[in-house]
């Protein structure tokens, strides 16, 4: 009973908390406290109930529990790290949105590039990753070479159609000014429709930060060294091991934010004259 009381005590802690600094004049400071005040208060229901209710650990361990194995397995943490988000995963982000930009240069000028690849490209995007990831996996073995195939698929389609969108956003008026003035068409390119086209590039690239982590992990389910978060994450799940799966959920979680906020970040900096970042200022 004192955990379901003190589990009532923190959900109504938080939310009036958070009333109240939702009615303080919003600033940037406000706005870091009011998410973090919301998890703090799911992390300690979570605590209470799980303790207060009897919840064996096998099905939902508690925040403790998953914070003192994440504490004890730093070493097995960093090692999956390295193989799924840093070979896999971002080696594949890497190849799979740089060919995707390229090719999508080659589309915007031939247009009968267009009509065919898209098409392709929808169907093969269209694809589900369990139907793709055994046949790359037995294509590229089983290291981390097969998982970054499987992220280049995933996120080589949504960057090509976002480029290609992008470089068709510059208006007919506007390619008419570049021609008066005598400017070439990698002129045009250079100064007039990359520019204009970096948000819908950085918006395929927030995408495919997100494809490419769930590829690396779920690409692992199918075959793997011993060492990766798919593979930590299946074989833990068998072992009934359910607090060193939250820690790899918790690894993952915390590289998929980073990994769109620094792609946040850039997008910030390249793209500070488009209406959208003036509005965030």
């Amino acid at each position: 009973m004192g955990w379901m009381m003190a589990g009532g005590i923190a959900w109504a802690l938080g939310i009036w908390l958070n009333v109240w600094l939702a009615r303080r004049p919003r600033t940037q400071t406000t706005a870091l406290i009011i998410p973090v005040v919301f998890g703090v208060t799911v992390l300690a229901i979570w605590e209470c109930f799980v303790h207060g209710l009897q919840v064996p650990s096998v099905i939902l361990p508690p925040p403790s529990a998953i914070t003192e194995r994440f504490a004890s397995s730093t070493h097995i943490l960093w090692e999956d790290f390295v193989q799924t988000a840093l070979k896999g995963a971002l080696s594949g982000y890497v190849i799979g949105c740089g060919s995707a930009f390229l090719v999508a240069i080659a589309v915007d000028s031939y247009p009968f590039l267009k009509r065919g690849l898209l098409p392709v490209g929808n169907f093969v995007a269209a694809l589900p990753i369990i139907v793709m990831a055994p046949i790359l996996v037995m294509w590229f073995g089983f290291d981390w070479h097969s998982k970054a195939a499987v992220v280049v698929v995933m996120v080589f389609f949504p960057m090509l159609v976002n480029t290609v969108q992008g470089l068709q956003e510059s208006s007919a008026m506007q390619r008419d000014l570049m021609r008066t003035y005598g400017a070439s068409d990698r002129a045009a390119l250079i100064y007039l429709r990359l520019p204009a086209a970096m948000p819908f590039i950085f918006n395929g690239l927030k995408i495919a930060t997100t494809l490419a982590l769930i590829g690396a992990i779920v690409a692992e389910f199918f075959g793997s060294p011993i060492r990766g978060m798919g593979f930590r994450i299946s074989t833990s799940v068998g072992q009934l091991a359910l607090d060193l799966v939250w820690a790899e959920i918790v690894v993952a979680a915390l590289v998929g934010s980073m990994f769109y906020g620094g792609v946040a970040l850039l997008e910030k900096a390249v793209t500070f004259w488009h209406p959208s970042q003036r509005g965030r200022a």
